[in-house]
C-alpha cells in the first residue's frame, strides 16, 4: 500500500471535477449563513458529521468490497435531493475517468460500464482507493476531508475570504475528522454481516433544501 497514491486521490489538483462544486457553500453564502470564517466552520462541522459520515462509509465499504451497485442504491436512499443526487453522480463519472486513466481497474471499469451516467462519487472513490491499493481508514479519509475543503475553497472565491482563514477552519476540523471516519470505517465493516442497513444515513435537510434552490437559479458561480 502506498500512502503517496492517498496524497494524489486526495489533492485538489486531481481532475475529478470538484472545483466546479461547492457543496452546499454557494447557497449557504446566499442564504446568509455562511458570512464569515466561523459561520465556515460550523457549516463544514455539520458537513463532516452528516455528508462526510455517510460519504465516509460508502467510500470505506467499496474498498471493502461490498458491490457497488448495491452502495450506488444505498447511497441514493441517502440523499434525498434530485439535484444532489445528479451533482454526485456527475462527479462520480469524471472521477471514474481520472482514476481510470491513473489506476487502471477492471472493478473500475465495469462499474463505468454499469452507471454510463456516473455511480455516486463516494462509491467510485472507494473504487479508486481500491485502485490504488489504499484501505478503508484512507478512502474515508480521503471522502470525510473532500466534504469540508471544497466547501472551505469555495468560500474563499464567493466571499473573497483570506486562504489563511479557509486554511485555518480546515486545521481546526481535524478532531471531528478523525471521529467521523473512524465512525464511518467501523459501520462499514459490519456490511458484511448486516448489510448495506448498518450504512450512517445522517442528512443535513438544510444542504438538501438548498441543493433544490441553487438547481434552479439561472446564474450561478458552482454547479452544486
Amino acid at each position: 500500500m502506498s500512502r503517496a497514491a492517498l496524497l494524489v486521490l486526495a489533492d485538489g489538483r486531481f481532475p475529478a471535477g470538484g472545483h466546479a462544486h461547492s457543496g452546499g457553500a454557494e447557497a449557504a453564502v446566499k442564504a446568509g449563513r455562511i458570512s464569515c470564517a466561523a459561520d465556515l466552520e460550523e457549516f463544514c462541522r455539520g458537513r463532516a458529521h452528516t455528508a462526510g459520515l455517510v460519504a465516509g462509509a460508502l467510500a470505506a465499504a467499496a474498498v471493502l468490497g461490498t458491490d457497488p451497485g448495491e452502495l450506488d442504491a444505498a447511497a441514493d436512499a441517502r440523499t434525498p435531493s434530485p439535484a444532489l443526487r445528479a451533482a454526485a453522480r456527475r462527479l462520480g463519472r469524471q472521477l471514474s475517468r481520472a482514476a481510470r486513466a491513473t489506476w487502471p481497474s477492471a472493478e473500475l471499469d465495469a462499474v463505468a460500464r454499469q452507471f454510463p451516467r456516473g455511480a455516486h462519487q463516494p462509491v467510485v472513490l472507494g473504487l479508486a482507493a481500491r485502485a490504488a491499493g489504499l484501505g478503508p481508514e484512507d478512502a474515508a479519509y480521503c471522502a470525510a476531508y473532500e466534504s469540508v475543503s471544497g466547501p472551505a475553497s469555495a468560500t474563499v472565491r464567493l466571499l473573497s475570504l483570506h486562504p489563511f482563514d479557509a486554511t485555518g477552519v480546515l486545521a481546526r476540523l481535524a478532531p471531528d475528522l478523525d471521529r467521523v471516519v473512524e465512525a464511518a470505517v467501523e459501520a462499514a465493516r459490519r456490511v458484511p454481516a448486516e448489510g448495506t442497513d448498518a450504512l450512517p444515513a445522517a442528512s443535513g435537510p438544510l444542504l438538501e433544501i438548498g441543493a433544490q434552490w441553487h438547481a434552479a437559479w439561472p446564474v450561478r458561480l458552482f454547479a452544486s
